[in-house]
């Protein structure tokens, strides 16, 4: 929701010379032990008002008897063309490695030669997308990873790569004087797994609070919320409260971002109301 190009490489923010970064931390499932543990540092660069660059790094950590680690690099490039006096269109690339190791050696599997030994292997990851906008409403459908991998330790398979698809959809308008509300959707598909999507309203107060719901298809319902300390500064909380088999087992889960803006132009002065997407 805030950082768009981690699943769109067209993703535009439109406004030259304000460029947009953060960080990311998403704790899931607590209470489950080894369960995941995401962090993720971002910024948008607009370059041109047809140039955008955007740069992700992902690092992801599941399991505590043996735990793995997944570090994604990612740069994206995106060309923005106008097709009328409001919406833009834009196509976007990804390039990026990602990096997987399996540190089974304090384990109890230690004892099996396949798992003797710390293992690490590294793999290009290529992504592409297109992204229609306005000022109020965007769509649009990318694929992060193209290319499907398996990953193998001694040819014992570990783990597997499978092609995601994503479609996301948004349309902001103005509810009442000073309240703006922001339904939108994302689909997901997984190649051989069964597709699911996330509803969503956001509302943005007096363009200073966010207070939003969100459905996850048979997983959960997430509150959240955002404050913009400063017109640059804002910092966001969600919590998933899960509705699938899991959730006897665990106590939810939580995720922090802190966003700030680099005003090289001083956009600030001409835009008195922040962003919504």
């Amino acid at each position: 929701m805030y950082n768009m190009s981690t699943v769109n490489p067209a993703y535009a923010t439109g406004q030259s010379g304000l460029i947009s970064t953060g960080i990311l931390y998403r704790k899931q499932w607590t209470g489950i032990e080894g369960s995941p543990r995401t962090t993720n540092v971002f910024a948008n660069i607009p370059v041109s008002e047809k140039i955008e660059l955007s740069v992700n790094y992902v690092n992801d950590k599941i399991g505590e008897a043996i735990p793995v680690t997944n570090d994604y690099a990612n740069i994206d490039f995106a060309y923005v063309t106008r097709i009328s006096d409001k919406a833009r269109l834009s196509y976007g690339l990804k390039a990026g490695i990602n990096s997987f190791k399996i540190n089974p050696s304090n384990s109890d599997v230690a004892t099996d030669p396949a798992f003797a030994d710390n293992t690490s292997t590294t793999q290009l990851n290529i992504g592409a997308g297109i992204y229609l906008f306005t000022s109020n409403f965007y769509a649009g459908v990318s694929s992060p990873n193209l290319l499907p991998s398996n990953i193998d330790i001694d040819g014992i398979g570990v783990a597997q790569t499978k092609t995601h698809l994503y479609g996301v959809f948004g349309y902001v308008f103005d509810f009442v004087d000073e309240v703006k509300l922001k339904p939108s959707m994302v689909i997901k598909q997984v190649l051989d797994s069964p597709l699911t999507f996330d509803l969503s309203i956001n509302s943005l107060i007096y363009d200073k609070f966010e207070l939003g719901v969100s459905y996850r298809y048979t997983d959960s319902f997430i509150a959240l919320t955002g404050f913009n300390i400063t017109q640059n500064l804002k910092v966001g909380y969600s919590y998933d409260f899960s509705v699938s088999k899991l959730s006897g087992y665990n106590n939810g889960s939580h995720e922090i971002v802190l966003l700030f803006n680099l005003d090289l132009l001083k956009y600030s002065k001409k835009y008195s109301s922040p962003r919504f997407f």
